[in-house]
């Protein structure tokens, strides 16, 4: 099942909802910071293990930093963003 958020609030209550496998937050939610909804997720996840994979148009190096410090699975750039690259992250590779 497929679901879409404009806001953290939304992104949170749809991924209660739907019990995602795998949940892709942009890292610039329409003024908020993906990287508190990916601990927002992370601490809220009660066992349902939703995979939080964080993604932007910036490059993984512009943001290292807050990337090694969320709970985050991975990183994908936009450019990059596919099936395979999300398996990869999913698999335990690194993005």
């Amino acid at each position: 099942m497929l679901g879409v958020a404009s806001t953290s609030t939304e992104a949170a209550g749809r991924v209660e909802e739907l019990r995602p496998d795998v949940v892709l937050v942009d890292v610039n939610l329409a003024g908020e910071s993906g990287f508190h909804l990916a601990r927002r997720l992370a601490r809220a996840d009660d066992g349902r293990d939703s995979t939080v994979i964080l993604m932007s148009t910036q490059e993984a190096a512009d943001l290292a930093d807050l990337i090694a410090a969320s709970p985050a699975a991975g990183f994908l750039a936009k450019s990059d963003l596919s099936a395979e690259a999300i398996r990869r992250i999913l698999n335990g590779g690194m993005c």
